[in-house]
């Protein structure tokens, strides 16, 4: 269901609000450049800085102007239990069709207490769940050993797996069911990844060439490992752009380059310093993102 590139979508805002018509257009994006999914909300999202109210209005939004052509996933997850059952139960009322459950960050749960949190989450809402695990954000890591013990649970149904660690990825997919989705939390690791077993990617880089990355992950899906490899290597610098302050501040920047958003975030993230917009700025030239398209 969740197979394939998933992009972790952008909130556009412009003067301090969410800009609605720009994000349609974001949405219509990736509609005609084949995504096979959008993630709304989640970290790429900035979700942490958005009212209840403007999640909620983010989430309606986009799933309306997808209407049924991919699944939407609303970000979901906080590291209140009760907050997380909350905005799950949103999900499913306003028609997402999963919903990203990020591990609890701050408080440093256990590994048992994980499992509770995911599972109690999981029983409240009939709607498939997508554990997100991102040390880098949270602190903590979920284990595998965990991750296998949520699989059982009917509607836990795949996980964003961004720590980094091939071989938390590789004891994943061997610990857990065959019908159990490993998608990619990285965009470095999303092709060595589907080729250890994973389904595919919830990406940042899709958000700029969202055409490179669904093509890149259908082909690979296909089997034709040779297509794929070319695309991961044509993306391979660009991957590294989209890191080079933290996200989603490239991202969004390479985006008001292409002259689809407006460059507005929201604090504490704030516009990349000037030696790094140059650096996006000549990337994308040389990408053919503007101006004339140089091929790979």
């Amino acid at each position: 269901m969740f197979e394939g590139s998933n992009v972790a979508i952008v909130t556009p805002f412009r003067n301090g609000k969410i800009d609605e018509d720009g994000l349609r257009a974001l949405v219509d994006f990736h509609l005609e450049n084949g995504t096979h999914g959008v993630v709304a909300c989640g970290t790429t999202g900035e979700a942490a800085t958005l009212s209840h109210e403007e999640q909620d209005g983010v989430i309606n939004l986009i799933i309306k102007r997808v209407d049924g052509q991919i699944p939407v996933i609303a970000g979901s997850g906080s590291n209140s239990t009760a907050e997380a059952i909350r905005r799950t139960g949103f999900a499913r009322e306003a028609g997402a069709d999963g919903a990203l459950v990020v591990v609890p960050y701050y408080n440093k749960p256990t590994q048992e207490g994980l499992y509770r949190h995911f599972k109690a989450v999981a029983e409240s809402a009939e709607i498939p769940i997508v554990v997100y695990n991102v040390p880098g954000r949270t602190v903590i890591s979920i284990s595998s050993e965990t991750v296998a013990r949520l699989a059982e649970i009917p509607n836990i149904v795949a996980i964003k797996e961004a720590s980094g660690s091939l071989q938390t990825i590789c004891d994943i997919i061997d610990k857990c069911p065959d019908d159990f989705v490993v998608l990619s939390g990285d965009d470095f690791v999303n092709l060595p990844l589907m080729m250890m077993g994973g389904k595919g990617t919830i990406s940042v880089t899709a958000n700029v060439v969202p055409a490179d990355v669904a093509v890149m992950c259908q082909a690979q899906l296909d089997g034709d490992t040779s297509r794929a490899l070319e695309l991961h290597y044509k993306m391979w610098e660009l991957n590294k752009m989209m890191f080079v302050e933290s996200n989603p501040i490239p991202a969004k920047s390479m985006l008001s380059i292409m002259g689809k958003i407006d460059l507005e975030f929201r604090l504490p993230l704030c516009p990349p310093s000037d030696v790094n917009m140059k650096r996006l700025e000549t990337f994308a030239k040389s990408y053919g993102l503007v101006g004339d398209p140089v091929m790979a």
